[in-house]
């Protein structure tokens, strides 16, 4: 299985280093990035044995899952309009993981370059394999013949999981050293789910999913660029939040959130223009939510 990113991220200036194991493919994109890199690179590697996802929590990532970081340059981006990155990297994950489960993304057919308008700008878009040109659909299926044995429906839980059918498919992490660039972190289970965790989780394989990682990440390297020139540093997060809402699971629906001092409940309320989780309160107050554990329902879906 060799990795490549797609056609569109290449001609945009992404770059790929790809690796047999790594501790973590973040701190390796660290480590480029305090020896001067800026990026856009890619990090990947078959197999990962230190992951980590939020607040230090280890990721398991065997060989067959996706480990993928991507060291983003943010010069020109103001420091609040950092964190919106996390939307950015959702929506594309969300948008490829439909690409390879429902249109039969091959990485070993590369996929070409078509146009497409999005608010109001022709930009240009990934096309499948054969040759049909997805969008950055809000809705939860995309096109073509399905090589998808199960009804698998993808869905983005704030701040930066994916979850599939309501188990937990992928994570995003990002870290920043100093002003110069970020690390986004992937970790997708293409192949094999962990198990023994407090939360559901599957993976593309036990979906029925005929994908491999490297299809992940070549659909992911096309998805990223478009996501990215729709956010325009910050400057149009506004079109992102409103695609990411689209895909967002539990709006409307009963949430727990668990902060350092106390626990919230109510409805998940949706995000603010700054990214916050909005928490409808039985009073009828609505609280923000930078950062906490998040749980609907009675199902503990949170990393």
């Amino acid at each position: 299985m060799g990795f490549r990113l797609s056609p569109e991220a290449r001609a945009a200036g992404y770059r790929l280093h790809a690796h047999d194991v790594l501790g973590s493919t973040n701190t390796e994109a660290l480590e480029r990035a305090r020896a001067g890199e800026a990026g856009p690179l890619w990090v990947v590697a078959h197999r990962q044995s230190e992951g980590r996802g939020r607040r230090g929590l280890a990721w398991v990532s065997p060989e067959g899952n996706l480990a993928a970081s991507l060291l983003f340059p943010i010069a020109g981006v103001a420091p609040d309009d950092v964190a919106t990155l996390g939307f950015v990297a959702g929506l594309a994950l969300v948008n490829a993981l439909d690409d390879v489960a429902f249109s039969g993304w091959d990485a070993g057919s590369p996929p070409s370059c078509g146009e497409e308008l999005e608010v109001g700008v022709a930009e240009p878009a990934c096309a499948g394999p054969s040759g049909t040109t997805p969008t950055l659909d809000p809705s939860p299926q995309g096109g073509g013949k399905a090589p998808c044995k199960a009804n698998a429906t993808f869905r983005l839980k704030w701040p930066n999981d994916v979850l599939a059918n309501g188990k937990k498919l992928a994570g995003i992490l990002l870290e920043a050293d100093g002003r110069r660039a970020v690390v986004v972190g992937f970790g997708i289970n293409v192949l094999a789910a962990p198990e023994g965790l407090p939360y559901a989780a599957t993976s593309l394989a036990a979906l029925g999913c005929a994908a491999d990682a490297a299809a992940v990440l070549d659909a992911l390297s096309c998805r990223f660029v478009e996501a990215a020139r729709i956010w325009n540093k910050g400057r149009g997060f506004s079109s992102v939040r409103q695609r990411w809402l689209q895909r967002a699971a539990g709006i409307g629906a009963p949430v727990t959130v668990r902060l350092p001092d106390r626990t919230l409940n109510g409805l998940h309320d949706g995000i603010d223009e700054r990214g916050r989780l909005m928490i409808l309160a039985p009073d009828g107050m609505t609280h923000t939510v930078t950062a906490g554990e998040v749980h609907f329902g009675s199902a503990a879906t949170a990393a």
